[in-house]
């Protein structure tokens, strides 16, 4: 916690959850720009939770019951939240968050990080009961629920637009925004030599590349989707990417044999390479993922989407942007990927679409803003 070279450099605390891959993700990339810039910061990263008092922890982390296994209660409670004032009881916050801001206290930070909703009203309501003078900042991802709108915020990290406009029109003055877009690693853009990447990778030059991702707590198995996939009319090559669940890879193993043209991969580190040599992302539309392919110009077929944020997202890119087709309903995958996949312009209009939200200056540009808080 202290810091080892026992100077005065500056102070930063991000906090964040491991809900997802969203919220490291946000803290990890913020983190290493604000090094980048400023090398001799002082910067540290923390799981709130792991901080809080232990029932508190279990009680946050029981959100993914409804969401998966109840929706229509989650689509209540979370409609209820992302239009209040809080997303909990300030009493409940203060009662299970004692410990973090004990931590908070000790690291003496001149600048807090809060990279998720519950933990930004957390932490302030530990400035209001310390009084206590850090800046405070708060980076949602593509969604920003009406409690991150509290005095006590100094500057929200936000995509232009849609998402910047939940802000002001929950109060937030414009000169607490700064619209650069959700910060992710910079390595995920466009490739300057498309054709060369793809022959790299293994993929075949002239057929369409699908990406299919599977990850998150949604409810769609893995053999609906191939069910569908197999069904699509068109030709096409597909990649999958089962990440570091072996039992998932042994399922997807099995039920892509025999498919034309389909490989499956557990873990890859290049998934920027992937996502710039792709043709279409199949995949649930978490805040991380579409910002990176937003990044590479890369349109998407999102599915499975639970009620909430991820729901508001999908139809953001879908109706205003124009980046994304959605599948609500089973067998929409095989259909849109038809339209997709017949050689008309719509896949190369939503590929420059992409394009024209791509911020791929965002983690470079909210690093910055935060160190001009900084003493």
């Amino acid at each position: 916690m202290n810091d080892p070279s026992g100077g005065q450099k500056a102070r930063i605390l991000i906090l964040t959850v491991r809900h997802g891959a969203t919220h490291v993700q946000i803290a990890r990339v913020v983190e290493k720009a604000i090094g980048q810039l400023r090398p001799d910061s002082y910067v540290e990263t923390i799981d709130a939770l792991a901080q809080c008092r232990p029932l508190f922890r279990r009680y946050y982390d029981g959100f993914e019951i409804p969401m998966k296994y109840w929706p229509a209660l989650w689509e209540l409670v979370e409609t209820r939240q992302w239009k209040g004032k809080s997303t909990s009881p300030a009493w409940l916050f203060r009662w299970g968050a004692q410990p973090l801001f004990r931590y908070i206290d000790a690291f003496d930070p001149a600048v807090v990080v809060a990279t998720e909703v519950g933990l930004c009203e957390m932490a302030v309501l530990h400035k209001r009961q310390s009084q206590a003078g850090y800046r405070l900042v708060g980076i949602g991802a593509l969604d920003f629920e009406r409690p991150w709108a509290q005095p006590e915020v100094d500057l929200f990290v936000s995509s232009p637009g849609e998402i910047a406009g939940q802000l002001k029109i929950a109060g937030v003055p414009p000169e607490k925004i700064i619209e650069c877009g959700m910060p992710v690693d910079p390595s995920f853009g466009p490739s300057a030599d498309r054709r060369e990447l793809r022959a790299r990778l293994g993929l075949e030059r002239d057929l369409p590349a699908l990406l299919v991702n599977f990850g998150g707590s949604g409810r769609m198995k893995p053999r609906q989707v191939v069910s569908e996939l197999r069904r699509v009319q068109h030709p096409y090559q597909a990649v999958f990417i089962a990440r570091r669940d072996e039992k998932l890879r042994a399922d997807l193993l099995q039920r892509t044999a025999g498919m034309p043209h389909a490989r499956v991969l557990s873990w890859v580190d290049n998934m920027h390479e992937w996502m710039a040599a792709a043709d279409i992302l199949v995949s649930r539309a978490g805040s991380c993922t579409v910002s990176e392919a937003l990044n590479c110009g890369l349109p998407m077929l999102v599915f499975d989407a639970p009620p909430g944020s991820e729901r508001r997202v999908c139809e953001l890119m879908e109706k205003k942007w124009q980046t994304a087709c959605w599948a609500r309903r089973q067998g929409e995958i095989t259909a849109r990927l038809d339209v997709l996949l017949n050689g008309s312009h719509e896949l190369e209009r939503l590929r420059g679409n992409s394009a024209q939200h791509s911020y791929p200056a965002a983690a470079h540009d909210a690093a910055q803003a935060i160190l001009k808080l900084c003493p």
